[in-house]
């Protein structure tokens, strides 16, 4: 049966057999969501457990979508089906104390840095601020690439439920949806301020949603480059967003 079919029928009544065949029909999804993740975060965990706990998110986007809202289902489903997965994540809170330590005083260093500076952070003023050398920064970057990902996401997680219900509102709550809209402006303007590559990296990985190694072939440098080079545009991401959000 047409997808548009079956959204019709089960906005009218909600039958069981109807959801059933929406969730089958969403499935891959999910899966796709948990293989990006799982290989974020370098295999740490489950890929099947990270495929359970999005399917929690998937149901959860097919109860309370609403159609006559005219929003694309994939786009709401994607935000929750994620953050249902890193919902589980940071319940079994996988990362180790010492990478949380160490990514706390990395995050430290480039709010610092870049509020003496005005500027973007280099590798030199980070190194310099922590006492240790570029290559021992580098090394530093390459072992908090996995918290980094889902440290941030963990950052917007509480935002992200509020973002979904707005991009699923058709004007009836313009307040939730000026305020989305204002987040995303703001969220843009902060990665456009990037240095260049760390911009395209983040912008390929996370909207045309290439993997390292694809990224990696565009730019021309290695896959563990992007990973650092990704991992040093999240913290300089979330210092910016904590500002952002200690203002509003």
């Amino acid at each position: 049966m047409e997808i548009n079919v079956l959204w019709e029928k089960y906005s009218k009544n909600k039958d069981q057999a109807v959801r059933e065949e929406l969730i089958l029909h969403y499935v891959y999804l999910v899966k796709y969501i948990a293989g990006r993740l799982y290989t974020s975060y370098n295999n740490a965990v489950e890929y099947d457990d990270l495929v359970s706990y999005g399917m929690f998110g998937l149901i959860d986007a097919i109860d309370k979508f609403e159609l006559s809202r005219g929003v694309k289902f994939d786009t709401y489903a994607h935000l929750r089906i994620r953050g249902a997965i890193i919902d589980y994540l940071r319940e079994i809170d996988w990362i180790p104390r010492s990478v949380r330590q160490k990514a706390k005083e990395l995050e430290k260093a480039y709010s610092e840095v870049e509020v003496e500076k005005g500027s973007n952070a280099t590798d030199k003023d980070i190194a310099q601020k922590l006492g240790i050398s570029e290559a021992e920064l580098q090394k530093r970057m390459q072992s908090l690439a996995s918290y980094s990902v889902v440290s941030l996401d963990e950052y917007l997680d509480q935002y992200r439920e509020e973002f979904a219900d707005a991009d699923n509102d058709n004007g009836s709550n313009p307040t939730d949806r000026l305020e989305a809209e204002e987040f995303r402006k703001s969220l843009a303007g902060i990665i456009n301020a990037l240095p260049e590559k760390e911009k395209k990296i983040i912008t390929l990985y996370y909207f045309e949603e290439l993997t390292y190694k694809e990224i990696g072939r565009i730019l021309q440098i290695s896959e563990s480059r992007v990973s650092q080079l990704h991992t040093k545009a999240i913290f300089k991401l979330k210092v910016k967003l904590e500002s952002y959000f200690s203002q509003i």
